[in-house]
């Protein structure tokens, strides 16, 4: 055998341990191919894989939680019985129509359109409120200033009701408990809000679906990834307040009224402004894209058109002695209500020279918008 090896290597001109290297690294870069395809073989499965599961997932979770939906528009009809009834509720010299606009913020429009009222105004609660004021005031039949004040008062309470009511509703229908009053309010207040004309409390209540659905597939926290795909919006209530994001403020918001620190990751971190904590985080990150990105979901004209009329009121509100303001007629009109016993008569005409100054400095906008600024001094006494 020995004699055998030594003629090998003398015909090979190689040693035994030579030899034997060679053969190992000829095995090993064998090896290191073999493994190479076989890695990018289970790396093409795997993927083919992930991509059926996805899909799979996906399409149960947008099967469960399909429903109808209708765009909102920044517009309400109130049906009239006859034309008649239009000059009372303009009143004489206009008196009623103006008392209407100045109370509520929202545009009557009256023109041909046989016995209707069409009321404008991108706030849908302002709106709801004005239509609910106007059927009354029609039903009743006596339009004056003074029953227009008590039916905007009287509608303003059913308002607040029906905003608590959408609130408690939308918690029931996803069988979420122990919220806070403030929290189920505020909540309810969405079913006025609008995002890219998408109703923002139906996509909330849609997006707690889908989290769940999601949820339930992965095998993650079903009743966290609901509660918080539920809630992840309701910042934007609260956003004409503060120039914070929607996400953050209502985050804070969940903290405040005891919301778990998880359920409020899922408001904050769905527009990737702060770090998922969490897997229901980000699985509320994707059922908000899944409602939002449906075809017809959104339109993005609408919401800039909102976004500029509420800026218009923002830079009003920001002067002092400015109790509200409303921007009417599609943005080309502000009227300001202000405190007459902070701003005297001579004082009016330089504040709406500074808001118009301001609205020009600050904004683009084609055309002109014009400012009105009110100021009206009551003075009340009583016969005993």
């Amino acid at each position: 055998k020995q004699k055998q090896e030594l003629e090998l290597e003398k015909i090979s001109e190689l040693s035994k341990e030579d030899a034997k290297n060679i053969l190992l690294d000829k095995l090993k870069d064998d090896l290191v191919h073999d493994s190479a395809v076989m890695i990018r073989s289970f790396e093409h499965k795997l993927e083919e894989e992930k991509d059926r599961m996805t899909q799979r997932i996906l399409s149960t979770a947008i099967g469960k939680a399909s429903a109808e939906f209708v765009s909102d528009a920044t517009v309400s009809v109130v049906q009239l019985p006859n034309d008649e009834m239009k000059g009372r509720i303009i009143g004489r010299e206009g008196r009623n129509i103006r008392t209407i606009e100045s109370l509520t913020g929202v545009d009557v429009i009256i023109d041909d359109t046989p016995e209707a009222v069409v009321l404008s105004c991108f706030d849908g609660v302002k709106r709801e409120i004005a239509r609910s004021a106007l059927e009354k005031l029609v039903n009743d039949g006596r339009i004056h200033p003074t029953k227009i004040e008590e039916a905007i008062k009287k509608a303003t309470k059913e308002v607040d009701k029906g905003i608590r009511e959408a609130g408690e509703q939308a918690l029931f229908e996803l069988g979420i408990t122990g919220v806070h009053p403030e929290v189920t309010k505020v909540l309810g207040s969405l079913k006025f809000r609008t995002c890219y004309g998408q109703n923002v409390l139906t996509h909330s209540i849609e997006v707690g679906h889908l989290a769940a659905t999601l949820a339930a597939e992965i095998g993650a926290n079903v009743k966290l990834a609901k509660r918080s795909g539920l809630f992840h919006d309701i910042g934007k209530v609260l956003t004409h307040e503060t120039e914070t994001s929607h996400g953050l403020l209502g985050a804070e918001f969940l903290r405040k009224f005891g919301e778990k620190d998880l359920v409020a990751n899922g408001a904050e971190s769905h527009h990737h402004e702060v770090e998922f904590k969490c897997i229901e985080s980000v699985l509320v990150q994707a059922a908000d894209a899944i409602s939002a990105s449906r075809p017809g979901a959104r339109r993005e004209t609408l919401n800039t058109y909102i976004k500029r009329l509420e800026e218009l009121e923002a830079i009003a509100s920001s002067f002092e002695g400015v109790e509200s303001s409303y921007a009417i007629q599609a943005g080309r009109e502000m009227r300001i209500i202000i405190n007459p016993e902070i701003i005297s008569d001579d004082k009016t005409t330089i504040l709406s020279r500074d808001i118009a100054k301001k609205i020009e400095e600050t904004m683009q906008y084609p055309g002109q918008i014009k400012v009105t600024v009110v100021r009206e001094t009551r003075s009340v006494e009583y016969a005993k």
